[in-house]
């Protein structure tokens, strides 16, 4: 028996793994509610090397998880004012296109509209013709874009010197990113090009969805103005 009693003191005496602490305080939350006395005895280490109380650390914890999510908060906010921003010009572009009566006027539109309400340095707007076969030969236009024109998305980022050139003419020195739109009509397709000077304005990271949906209602416009002139 007293042999007995002096395993189990050993055993008793063994510390506790951290595991095992851990998963007893989760089990039992309202542990420290009956352990005022010790609360108040409890230090924790701090990263400064200054140890202080649990609930002060808890405290702090808190703290820095509150401002984490007031950051997170104002940046989603940030974001969705901007996109409500920029719905509200998008929208302004689509009625000023809606009154082009030609091709020549919904140039026009795209130039004004995006300089004025997006800041557009250089806006473009090249269609090629459709099934030919030897159009990418006999046109280096298309050439360039060859494998452009079947995208269904918008794609953001620097130009190849190529394409640049094809859609900026003389300032395509000055361009160092910019978006470029899918636009298709029934006999033709081609690109909306906006241009910046800014390297970080359009980049491979940004979202389409509101350029895509530009590219739907030009292409809209030059098919409704199509079937008019047939």
């Amino acid at each position: 028996m007293t042999s007995q009693s002096a395993e189990e003191s050993g055993r008793s005496a063994e510390p506790m793994a951290e595991s095992d602490v851990a998963a007893f305080l989760e089990a039992h939350p309202d542990f420290f509610e009956h352990q005022p006395d010790l609360v108040a005895r409890l230090r924790v280490p701090h990263a400064s090397g200054r140890a202080v109380s649990l609930i002060e650390h808890q405290v702090a914890v808190l703290r820095t998880q509150l401002q984490t999510e007031r950051r997170r908060l104002a940046h989603l906010i940030a974001r969705a004012q901007e996109f409500e921003t920029l719905s509200t010009r998008l929208h302004h572009l689509y009625l000023h296109l809606i009154a082009a009566g030609d091709l020549e006027q919904v140039e026009s539109v795209l130039h004004e509209v995006m300089s004025r309400e997006f800041n557009a340095e250089a806006v473009s707007l090249k269609l090629f013709p459709v099934g030919e076969s030897d159009a990418a030969d006999s046109d280096p236009a298309v050439a360039a874009f060859l494998g452009f024109l079947d995208r269904e998305h918008s794609l953001c980022g620097p130009l190849e010197p190529e394409r640049n050139l094809v859609l900026f003419g003389d300032r395509s020195e000055a361009i160092r990113s910019a978006a470029l739109i899918p636009v298709r009509t029934e006999d033709r397709c081609g690109v909306l090009a906006i241009g910046s000077s800014d390297h970080g304005r359009f980049g491979a990271e940004m979202g389409t969805d509101l350029l895509d949906r530009l590219g739907e209602i030009v292409s809209h416009k030059l098919r409704v103005l199509q079937e008019t002139d047939g």
